[in-house]
């Protein structure tokens, strides 16, 4: 505790020391991201207080805001506190351009942006050049990532949020433009050289001294934080009482404090004092203190002040225990006195207390052999020897008594010659002292003569003056003088300024080249893309001519050659035989989405080019309004949670349900596995993934074998799982081992592996095991991957109810013809959808059924069957309609008119009646599953008694 106390009088666990005291927000030292809230998926964050200019006419001011800075679009965010879930509005940095002037407020700068001109404020010129440093480096970084040649758009930030999960991996293949050396060195020799220590990050939030408007949101302090909140709108006192202001009050009238001092800081100024009240016997032997300034005593001896004191100095001991931490001492020295002051009082209290102990033994022992003494004269004598030996005892008692008092009388004149000795002692100090004081007093005479002779402006500028004599013209040296040294300031100050006006200049130059060489680029494109298009639009032309005109049946049709030729070109844009220039080369079709799954097969040319064609409407799907609409809703939901956990809300919700941006499923997906599976987490030991794998590996479990059957056949159109040397196998084969040790009544079941496969794309290994759990134990019901697979019968059961209730005419024609749709719909429950649609699909499914449940996979099995409802209608046979089953859902390619069946056609759609219809049909299938085993023993019983029944072997024999 004392330790604690002394770091906090010596400043090192703040940085007020070096603050202004004058200023109303104060710096704080720069954290990392990961040391708050448990976020360690981002870096260090660029956040803290500065005053922004707003307002208009006679109310224009500055105001304390938040700021933050966000890498996923350039964005300088600011907030009123920062509890603040919605910004109150953003400064791009991306196009913006700083400056500052040399002879203007200190710490202001502008930011010139999108048209505006913004003006902050920071306490002091050196946070105003670690923002203006920090500033200029990430607008670098962000237009440097944004000229991307593998990027869809020049535009696009950068991907923050995909630290994790197999699709991570391809983020690293992004190749971005390296600005040259020349131009880094450059930039390093006009960087200015600023710390980063004490000037911005999130810890200034844990202060309850930063800054005046930081509102501690808390029942104890509502109306504190009430009126700091509405401070703002009060008008000032004048340009006074704002120099007046401590950081430790409001900018409101009556001048209260922000928070109260805690109670460890109390407890900690209260063991100070007591520690610095020595003990009265220690105190009267001791010499005098190490400590230079002597707490706590200066009250108690005002009256008569020790000689010590007076050689001291007034302003030694004047400080009391009230003087505030930040302005004490903060030196290694004065530390290393402090920590001797403590031992040596604690050493003098133990010396004392060791006296006393001693004297009381002594005592003891005294009044131990008196009490004997006295034990023995009370009682009669036996014998006259008895007599003879008390006498000689009290005898030799007076004899101890008559030399301790010769002893003491010879203490009391050595005692007495010590003290005459000291009084003539202290005479003669007292006359030293008498002459030193006046000496002291003619010395100042004489310095006040000198410093009333001499020049008072050479003094002030500190330059050496010899007097009025060799001072000519005083009014005039002093001016020039000033004028000198306001010279040299302005001089380096303007030097600052240039250096940094030459790389804001630089950094522009370079931006500005880029940038028209981008768009050089992209109108050379735009012009090769727009020629391409009149080649093809002439030739669909020709083509449209020749169907138009009729053609008799024996003669050969034309219009076959010029389709024949549209094909052969279309399939030669992308062969190695065709030559052409990269600018005049359309789109190519990737290999594999971004999800890693491929997309054009490699035998079939004809299902190649219609593979092409749907990755192409997928693309053009994708680059629609309304998906371009979702991203910027979720950048500025992303925007709105940086100072704050993500919650579930029904803006969450809508949210997720439109579907997440690629760039941010990992976080949003590693969020809702982290919510639904909490309470197991808290209940076991942060390493139990591991543990469970390494039980895994050490006693292989029964589900073993058929895991290592599964892995290669989970995903074969995934090129994560391509292969046995394919990252993803060895992750996914730990998830499933450490899921069959955690669940041994499930061990494996076929299904699990695709699930796992999926999770693993945005997650890393421990979070896909959780994932897997959550979609086994919280999401589903019992006995859905167990071997005799209850839950799942029952759910198709309930989407039979569903269909006839939401889809009639459908169930009415599947009815009619006889056709059981739970033969295609039992893997859609059993690996939500995985195979069933296609990837772009299938994730927007996924985002919602992790966020709400399994209540989302009846949703979108009702709607992948409305969307397709008038064509399966037009099927008038059994076969015909159950052979388009098994492939209809590969057909549909918009999400957005899918998910809008899903979550709006079929309203009303509550979760309760799913849950009383599961309980209605779990009972009916316990009861027909009782029935078959019944069955069962009824025949395995007559087999055994029939001999002719012995050849007979059942289905579940011949399995085994």
């Amino acid at each position: 505790q004392e330790k604690k106390v002394q770091r906090k009088m010596h400043g090192g666990d703040g940085s007020e020391g070096s603050a202004p005291r004058n200023s109303r927000i104060s710096p704080a030292k720069s954290l990392e991201v990961s040391d708050s809230d448990g976020t360690k998926d981002q870096g260090s964050k660029l956040c803290g207080y500065l005053n922004k200019l707003a307002g208009k006419g006679p109310l224009r001011g500055f105001k304390t805001r938040w700021f933050v800075y966000d890498p996923r679009k350039c964005y300088l965010y600011y907030f009123k506190t920062p509890q603040d879930a919605l910004p109150l509005g953003h400064i791009e940095i991306a196009d913006a351009c700083f400056s500052y002037e040399v002879e203007g407020d200190e710490g202001q700068f502008e930011i010139h942006a999108s048209g505006k001109e913004f003006v902050l404020k920071a306490p002091n010129r050196q946070v105003m050049r670690y923002w203006l440093q920090q500033l200029q480096q990430k607008r670098w970084e962000f237009c440097n990532n944004r000229g991307s040649a593998s990027r869809d758009s020049w535009s696009s930030p950068p991907l923050p949020d995909l630290p994790t999960g197999l699709v991570a991996r391809d983020a690293d293949a992004f190749t971005f433009e390296k600005p040259s050396e020349t131009t880094e060195s450059v930039r390093s020799e006009f960087a200015l050289e600023t710390s980063s220590e004490d000037l911005a990050g999130v810890g200034v939030t844990r202060n309850p001294t930063f800054p005046p408007t930081n509102i501690n949101f808390s029942l104890k302090h509502w109306g504190t934080e009430l009126r700091n909140s509405m401070s703002q709108l009060r008008p000032g006192r004048g340009s006074g009482e704002g120099n007046r202001r401590s950081v430790f009050y409001t900018g409101s009238d009556d001048w209260e404090m922000i928070d109260p001092p805690s109670r460890e800081l109390q407890e900690q100024m209260a063991m100070l004092e007591f520690s610095k009240k020595p003990h009265p016997e220690a105190h009267r032997n001791s010499t005098g203190s190490v400590f230079a300034f002597d707490f706590g005593r200066t009250n108690a001896r005002s009256k008569r002040p020790l000689l010590k004191d007076v050689m001291g100095g007034p302003s030694k001991n004047s400080r009391s225990i009230e003087t505030s931490p930040v302005e004490w001492n903060g030196s290694k020295s004065s530390e290393t006195q402090l920590r001797l002051q403590g031992q040596q009082e604690e050493l003098a209290r133990l010396r004392e207390e060791l006296a006393s102990q001693k004297e009381l033994v002594r005592l003891l022992q005294q009044t131990l052999k008196s009490s004997q003494c006295d034990r023995r004269s009370a009682g009669a004598p036996d014998s006259p020897q008895d007599s003879v030996q008390l006498i000689q005892e009290k005898d030799r008692q007076i004899q101890a008594l008559c030399g301790h008092m010769e002893k003491m009388a010879l203490e009391k004149e050595s005692l007495q010659q010590e003290l005459r000795t000291l009084k003539n002692k202290v005479g003669e100090i007292n006359d030293q002292l008498g002459m030193l004081m006046e000496t002291i007093q003619a010395k100042d005479e004489v310095i006040i003569k000198l410093s009333q002779q001499s020049c008072p402006g050479c003094e002030s500028a500190g330059y050496p003056t010899r007097g009025a004599p060799d001072c000519s013209s005083p009014n005039s040296l002093c001016k020039e003088l000033q004028e000198l040294d306001k010279l040299k300031d302005s001089l380096q100050g303007y030097k600052t300024q240039n250096k940094f006006l030459n790389k804001e200049i630089l950094e522009l130059s370079v931006l500005r080249r880029n940038a028209e060489t981008r768009e050089k680029a992209l109108e050379a494109k735009y012009t090769a893309l727009e020629a391409k298009l009149c080649q093809i639009e002439s030739k669909y032309l020709v083509l449209l001519q020749e169907v138009k005109n009729p053609v008799c049946s024996s003669e050969q049709n034309p219009a076959r050659e010029v389709i024949s030729r549209l094909l052969e070109d279309a399939l030669q844009v992308e062969s190695p035989e065709h030559q052409e220039h990269t600018i005049l080369k359309p789109h190519p079709v990737s290999e594999y989405d971004v999800y890693g799954f491929k997309t054009v097969p490699e035998d079939d040319e004809e299902e190649k080019l219609v593979a092409k064609v749907r990755a192409l409407d997928l693309k053009s799907l994708s680059l629609t309004d309304q998906e371009v609409s979702v991203g910027v809703k979720w950048e500025n939901y992303l925007a709105s949670v940086m100072n704050r956990e993500m919650t579930r809300t029904p803006e969450l919700k809508a949210l997720i349900r439109s579907g997440i941006p690629h760039e941010h499923r990992c976080k949003v997906w590693k969020w809702c596995v982290s919510f639904h599976v909490k309470k197991f987490r808290d209940s076991v030991s942060a390493d139990y993934f591991s543990l469970l794998l390494q039980k895994a590996y050490e006693k292989p479990n029964p589900a073993s074998k058929q895991i290592e059957l599964d892995l290669l056949r989970t995903l074969p159109n995934n090129k994560h799982y391509a292969s046995p040397t394919s990252e993803g196998i060895q992750k996914l084969r730990n998830v499933l081992l450490a899921f069959s040790w955690r669940n041994p009544d499930i061990g494996y079941c076929q299904g699990l592996n695709r699930l796992a496969a999926i999770a693993l794309l945005y997650l890393e290994e421990e979070e896909a095991f959780w994932c897997l759990i959550a979609i086994v134990e919280v999401f589903m019901p019992r006995d859905y991957y167990t071997k005799t697979l209850l839950g799942s019968q029952v759910d198709q059961r309930v989407f039979k109810d569903l269909m006839s209730e939401k889809l009639p005419r459908l169930h009415a024609h599947f009815e009619h013809y006889k056709v059981d749709f739970s033969l295609i719909t039992f893997n859609w429950f059993l690996v939500v959808f995985v195979d069933s649609v296609v990837s772009d699909i299938l994730f927007k499914i996924w985002d919602s059924f992790l966020y709400e449940g399994p209540k989302i996979i009846f949703r979108f099995a009702l709607a992948l069957f409305k969307y397709k409802e008038e064509e399966i209608l037009k099927k008038q046979d059994s076969m015909a309609i159950f052979k388009y089953l098994r492939s209809f859902t590969r057909a549909i390619l918009d999400a957005r008119k899918l998910m809008s069946m899903a979550f709006v056609d079929m309203n009303p759609f509550p979760l309760r009646q799913i849950q009383n219809r599961r309980t209605f049909h779990l009972e009916k299938v316990r009861l027909e599953l009782t029935e078959l085993e019944a069955i069962r023993q009824n025949f395995l019983r007559e087999r055994e008694t029939n001999p002719d029944g012995r050849n007979l072997i059942s289905d579940d024999e011949e399995d085994n």
